[in-house]
């Protein structure tokens, strides 16, 4: 399997199922828009663009099975060959017309990632990495930033929009973050997060309710671009775990607040 290949298909694949999403956007109405959950959207253009990239991966590469967010492809049964796809990472952004969603492609192997593409429609920016070989904006390399404390880091993070349980543990983090770093970002998209964390645009990301499709083609671009990435753990189940933190130099110092206070009042 020639990853290099693979991604660059990917891409372009991405690319081209990215320009139906931008056709349809000045056609999209809300009254289009289904419920999951609580606080969980979905659309017909989530649908479709899913679809479209299903039949191109399964042409690329036929033996593989799919982890999709909206269930068009039936559902690879373990890890050892499997597309994990979310046709738009950030659809109530979508939704609602705010401009930051991207296309979020990954490839998994024997419980690996070993590819990831995530494809940010509205600024036509493609960031790719494939395990080993680096990590590329529009195939340009990319490294995460150099920054090495909390306090000349700008940090992303997500809100929860359902399982407020923990929200007392979640807004601590926040407090804290607040006062030694240069801010907190909350754009709404998690692949984008760790995209632009990966070109050094962010130094820091974390967030917990995460689906594998959110994440899975953006950690590997972390860890292609230098970064480093675990879970609330310090562990390593950040596809499946649900939760994750992603940064650069200042990861450690960024890992210790987000641990401590995640797990204060908590039998461990």
């Amino acid at each position: 399997m020639n990853l290099e290949q693979l991604t660059s298909e990917v891409a372009n694949l991405a690319r081209q199922t990215g320009e139906f999403v931008r056709k349809v956007t000045s056609e999209f109405s809300k009254e289009s828009i289904e419920y999951k959950g609580l606080n969980d959207l979905v659309s017909y253009v989530d649908k479709q663009t899913e679809e479209k990239l299903v039949a191109g991966l399964a042409a690329i590469l036929p033996e593989a099975g799919f982890i999709a967010e909206e269930g068009t492809a039936e559902q690879a049964e373990n890890h050892e060959l499997a597309w994990i796809i979310d046709p738009v990472d950030g659809t109530t952004n979508y939704i609602h017309g705010v401009p930051v969603f991207a296309i979020s492609i990954a490839l998994i192997k024997e419980s690996k990632i070993v590819l990831g593409v995530v494809y940010e429609i509205n600024r036509d920016e493609c960031f790719s990495a494939w395990l080993g070989g680096g990590a590329y904006l529009n195939g340009n390399a990319i490294k995460v930033s150099s920054a090495k404390t909390l306090g000349e880091s700008l940090i992303a993070t997500g809100f929860p929009y359902y399982d407020f349980e923990l929200m007392e543990n979640y807004i601590n983090i926040l407090k804290e973050l607040m006062q030694k770093s240069h801010g907190l970002r909350r754009f709404g998209a998690a692949a984008v997060d760790l995209v632009y964390t990966a070109c050094g645009r962010f130094d820091g990301f974390f967030e917990y309710n995460l689906k594998p499709w959110d994440v899975a083609a953006g950690t590997l671009i972390v860890q292609e671009a230098g970064g480093f990435v675990s879970d609330f753990r310090k562990g390593d189940d950040f596809v499946f775990g649900r939760e994750l933190i992603a940064g650069c130099g200042m990861f450690p110092e960024l890992q210790e607040v987000i641990i401590r206070n995640w797990n204060q009042g908590k039998a461990l």
